[in-house]
């Protein structure tokens, strides 16, 4: 039987998780920063209270913080971690103002800012290439090799034996092709292109829905079809195609966030199932209970997902700045300093108001809110 992992567990799993691809992260940053000339003042793994500190012999000041939510690297030339521009940078002497972020061609600031999200996504690559390369790749054709009697499929008038061609639109290769589309579509309509005998027709369906339980008292819905594939095919994948099955699954699970984020957006899905920095803890620890190779895999989807994240055109995350430097390479000049500080003001509303209601679905899965409300009661 599973049991939930303990508190301690928990917490180094988490640190486990964030730390390293916090670092990863900040790394890119500071790494493309120095190849462009730009000075790093300071590098910080999480926030709050310095827990300890050094400074090395280019002047930057290595600190590790009280809460591994985050971190960032503070240039010369930055007012602050969400690297607004200080309008002091002007007046250094001249050789310090060439060392300042602010003093960078475009090309190369944008580099810079788009480097921590991109080597999350290299090291999300790098792991799932590994595991390709080991356990080879799953390419079970899209063909029912079973019906579930009275699921979705049975009542769509799909037949063992019959190959999936598209769903939705989408062209259907493997079997995994239908779990990953059914999964993130509970109760949607479905149109299905169906052959059969060489013959090729289209069918109208409803995928079906389910509520699973993940083994640590987790429920959620998820979408099924009620197929079963048939024999499994599992291809060995050579050291040179790796990295090309990693990208080819780092775009699935990318597409998969887009759609669910989609969902959620439109409505289709409840806001409920953002979870926070808690519930990543919580399934962290969940993660280091199920073997390293789970734990390893977990840390990849929370490297894509941290990339993803920081892309978003939202100011104060990387996919801000990089905003701004497109707007500013079109019209020639940069944005305002007024635009930028409403900008990164209302930038900063919005990821406060994300992380309170990430932490009030976290508490509300941890069941914090029936125990209080039966207390008050």
């Amino acid at each position: 039987m599973i049991h939930n992992p303990g508190f301690l567990l928990t917490v180094l799993a988490f640190v486990a998780v964030i730390g390293p691809l916090v670092f990863v992260h900040e790394l890119g940053h500071y790494l493309v920063g120095r190849w462009c000339g730009v000075k790093a003042e300071a590098f910080s793994i999480g926030f709050g209270p310095e827990l300890f500190a050094w400074v090395d012999k280019r002047g930057t000041r290595w600190r590790v913080a009280a809460l591994p939510l985050g971190g960032y690297v503070r240039f010369k030339g930055d007012m602050n971690a969400a690297s607004m521009t200080d309008p002091a940078w002007l007046e250094l002497p001249a050789a310090e103002r060439a060392q300042s972020f602010p003093a960078k061609p475009l090309w190369q600031r944008a580099a810079i800012v788009a480097a921590g999200p991109a080597i999350n996504f290299l090291f999300a690559i790098l792991i799932l290439a590994t595991f390709a390369f080991v356990h080879g790749e799953s390419r079970t054709p899209a063909v029912a090799g079973q019906v579930q009697p009275g699921s979705a499929a049975a009542a769509a008038g799909i037949l063992p034996g019959d190959r999936i061609v598209s769903l939705g639109g989408r062209e259907m290769t493997t079997f995994d092709d239908i779990r990953l589309y059914a999964q993130i579509r509970p109760g949607e309509a479905v149109a299905m292109v169906i052959e059969r005998d060489g013959r090729t027709f289209a069918k109208d369906g409803k995928i079906g829905s389910v509520t699973e339980d993940d083994g640590f008292g987790n429920k959620f819905q998820i979408g099924r079809l009620g197929l079963a594939p048939g024999d499994p095919v599992v291809e060995p994948v050579s050291l040179l195609r790796a990295p090309v099955v990693a990208v080819e699954r780092t775009g699935q699970i990318v597409r998969t966030m887009v759609e669910t984020m989609g969902q959620i957006i439109s409505g289709g899905r409840s806001v409920k199932e953002l979870g926070g920095p808690l519930k990543i803890a919580q399934v962290s620890g969940q993660a280091a209970t199920m073997g390293l190779e789970s734990f390893i895999f977990f840390v990849a989807l929370i490297s894509i997902n941290l990339g993803f994240i920081n892309l978003l055109p939202i100011p104060m995350l990387d996919g801000g700045h990089l905003l701004f430097y497109g707007i500013e390479a079109v019209q020639r000049r940069p944005v305002s300093e007024r635009v930028q500080e409403w900008a990164y003001k209302s930038g900063l509303a919005a990821l406060l108001t994300m992380m309170v209601l990430v932490t009030f679905n976290d508490l509300s899965s941890f069941g914090l809110w029936k125990s209080l409300s039966g207390l008050i009661g």
